[in-house]
């Protein structure tokens, strides 16, 4: 338990002297002297330095040892990963981008361990000296099944087996997660959502998804699908419009494709996204303007439903679509003023793509500080 608490200080507040640690930990001396002679016969904690003061000679430093395991980070989007690897102090070591062109699950699980080898060999580092690695995904992970529900935007990768086949192709310990409830994690931690415990993370971009922060911690409801309001129901019964069930009548109404589909209905022709489109309205092109107003008008439904449902001091939005909030608020607000007296406080999310990221970096260093602890000092 010295030990332990000693390591996670170090971790937390930086280099510090014995004579800190004691402070700090509320430990006596001859403990943190022992605590800190385990840690570093463990390769856990080393010396750093002695500290610069202007007279006497200063005690020493010790720091924890961030090389002591990696951690893997993996964002599953419609069309890329992105993968970062970082150390046990969450310093990024190596960061690597690649198209997603995956047919099929096993292709995907294929790309997926060969991104997460060759983004360990960017850090130096074998693929073995991964301690955890952790990927965001749409969906909600089912481990009795081992399997992901509710993806339907990635092709083939519901089907059983997923993390066994993972874990294998990989090589070290896996957590599979939602994306939205990575990006909001992520958000907590050091974005739009810090200090702020109670809170909702709303992502537009390819699907819709929600996270939610309820004291501080992750919602995941009672099956884990807490957050999936893709499948809210949206117009007049019977709700059987969707043109795939599957996906959800609102992500269907407020996707990345809905925005262009918006715009085509207006009269903007030739390839189109939403990035375009959004683009278009910044010059105040008038179909692009409608298109956006559509969209605004369909997100403003949901918001109001989140609130009514939680009451969130904070609703931060992100994703392609969602981080063009600046262009959406106006007229989101004229629709919430017309359907419900609830005012939510709106923010864009500050870490854009990075969200899913950094929320996995956080779940996967927790991880692996606690597995290569136990490993050289547990019992």
């Amino acid at each position: 338990m010295n030990q332990r608490l000693l390591l996670d200080r170090l971790f937390e507040n930086g280099p510090a002297t014995r004579p800190q640690l004691a402070r700090d930990a509320g430990l006596s001396q001859p403990t943190v002297n022992a605590a800190l002679t385990d840690l570093k016969e463990a390769g856990l904690a080393r010396v750093a330095g002695r500290p610069e003061t202007a007279h006497g000679r200063p005690a020493q430093l010790y720091e924890a040892d961030a090389a002591a395991g990696a951690v893997a980070a993996v964002d599953i989007g419609h069309d890329w990963l992105r993968l970062i690897v970082t150390d046990l102090a969450s310093k990024q070591l190596s960061r690597i981008d690649v198209r997603n062109d995956a047919r099929s699950a096993w292709a995907l699980v294929q790309l997926v361990s060969t991104g997460v080898a060759d983004a360990a060999t960017k850090a130096g580092l074998p693929p073995a000296a991964i301690t955890h690695t952790v990927i965001g995904s749409p969906g909600v992970f089912r481990p009795q099944q081992d399997q992901v529900a509710y993806a339907a935007n990635i092709p083939d990768w519901q089907r059983p087996g997923l993390a066994e086949s993972l874990t294998t192709q990989i090589g070290t310990p896996l957590t599979i997660d939602n994306d939205a409830n990575l990006a909001a994690l992520g958000e907590h931690s050091e974005g739009a959502g810090r200090g702020v415990n109670q809170f909702a993370y709303l992502h537009i971009g390819t699907g819709v998804g929600l996270g939610l922060v309820l004291n501080g911690h992750i919602y995941r409801g009672f099956s884990g699908a807490a957050g999936e309001v893709g499948y809210i129901p949206l117009g007049e019964p019977p709700y059987d419009q969707a043109r795939n069930p599957d996906r959800g009548m609102l992500e269907e109404a407020l996707a990345a494709d809905a925005v262009v589909a918006y715009a085509r209905a207006a009269g903007m022709s030739g390839p189109l996204t939403a990035a375009a489109v959004f683009a278009a309205a910044r010059e105040e092109i008038q179909p692009a303007l409608a298109a956006v107003r559509r969209e605004a008008e369909r997100l403003a439904q949901l918001v109001a439903a989140v609130c009514a449902f939680l009451d969130p001091e904070l609703i931060v939005i992100g994703g392609g679509v969602g981080q063009n909030l600046d262009m959406l608020e106006p007229d989101l607000q004229s629709a919430l003023r017309r359907i419900t007296p609830l005012r939510p406080r709106l923010a864009v999310g500050e870490l854009g793509t990075e969200a899913v990221l950094r929320g996995a970096i956080a779940t996967g260093v927790a991880l692996a500080r606690e597995a290569v602890f136990t490993a050289r000092l547990g019992s």
